[in-house]
Order: structure tokens, then C-alpha cells, then sequence
């Protein structure tokens, strides 16, 4: 009897020893912002080019293979604790800490919005908004109506931005991300996204 219990609460310990490891880790197929503050911490570093969706797909793995290996950690594109670390460790002073801070707290609206990307490497585009800036990650493209020029804003797999450009397609809850290059604004395509208005 004693013998069964030992069994039964050895099988039950490493059943919750199991559970703890998969929860720490994140993996393929998952989805969340638990996702989409690894895949932020890999573009910022230089290891994933696409945009931080909140999907762990294909890309997110190679680039988590990619950064286990250059960090000579175990490669299997997981992001257990030690991956976690060595991310965290890698963010930390980066130039572009201004678009991986998360979501805010604090904010005066939210709004759903259809968004699609854009580069000055576009036909067509040239390199300064209608405002004067210079076209940048961090600028997005307004319908000065729904939202003024000169607004900050937080965008849902983006990060922090300004209103500081306008296009003629861009009208009502439509909204035109900027991006470094061509090659990041089609990895971004198009999507529906929430807005955080500032």
C-alpha cells in the first residue's frame, strides 16, 4: 500500500514538474504577447526579420535557432529560461528599446484599425513624409480626420509611433506603417491591428 502511494505521488510530482517546464517554455504554434515580446527582442537584435505578429511560426524558430546558436546555447528554436535570459541580457541599452516597452498602461483610446506598410524604397515614395520628416520606422500614415498629425500612439506589432504622414488610399480606420525597407514592409503585409492612441 505504502509502495502504491510512493508510486502514484512520484508519478503525480513529475507530472507537475512537466507542466512547470512547458509552461516556461515557448515554442512553435503558440500565440500571445509572450510571443510577441521574444519575436521583438529578435528584431531588435537582428535576428528576425519579420514584424513581432505574436505568432511563434517558421521564421520566429529560425530565428531563435539562429540566436541559440550564436549565444552557444542548446539549439531546438525553444525559448526556455536560458534563452530568456540571454534575450533579456541582449535587449538591455538597445537604440530601439522605444518600440519593444509593450503595450501601454496608460492611454486615452483604443481603436481597431486595418493597417498596411510602407518603405521610401516603394515605387513611387520618396524618402520625407507630407510633414517634412524623414520616412522611418516609427512614422505611420493617418487619416488626419480620425487621428491628427503629430499624435503619439502605440500599434499592436509595431511598437511606438508618431501620425506624421498622410495618403491619398488612407481614409477612415485605415492606417499606413513605415518601415525601414521594402523587404520588412511586405513581411508586414497587411492586417487588422489596435491602435493605442497616447
Amino acid at each position: 500500500m505504502i509502495r502504491k502511494a510512493v508510486i502514484i505521488c512520484t508519478v503525480l510530482c513529475m507530472t507537475n514538474m512537466m507542466a512547470f517546464t512547458q509552461a516556461k517554455t515557448i515554442d512553435k504554434g503558440q500565440r500571445g504577447h509572450h510571443v510577441q515580446k521574444v519575436q521583438t527582442m529578435l528584431v531588435q537584435q537582428g535576428y528576425l526579420k519579420d514584424s513581432a505578429d505574436g505568432i511563434f511560426g517558421r521564421n520566429t524558430e529560425l530565428a531563435v535557432r539562429k540566436f541559440q546558436k550564436s549565444k552557444g546555447l542548446a539549439v531546438d528554436g525553444r525559448v526556455g529560461p536560458a534563452t530568456m535570459s540571454a534575450l533579456e541580457k541582449g535587449s538591455k541599452g538597445s537604440s530601439y528599446s522605444q518600440y519593444t516597452k509593450g503595450a501601454p498602461s496608460k492611454y486615452t483610446r483604443a481603436i481597431t484599425m486595418h493597417a498596411t506598410a510602407y518603405s521610401s524604397q516603394d515605387p513611387g515614395n520618396g524618402n520625407y513624409t507630407a510633414t517634412g520628416s524623414r520616412l522611418k520606422k516609427g512614422i505611420v500614415s493617418v487619416d488626419p480626420k480620425i487621428i491628427p498629425l503629430g499624435t503619439k500612439m502605440y500599434v499592436e506589432g509595431y511598437g511606438y509611433a508618431i501620425a506624421d504622414d498622410v495618403g491619398g488610399a488612407i481614409k477612415g480606420h485605415r492606417i499606413d506603417l513605415a518601415f525601414d525597407s521594402r523587404y520588412d514592409a511586405l513581411q508586414f503585409g497587411r492586417q487588422n491591428v489596435t491602435v493605442y492612441i497616447l
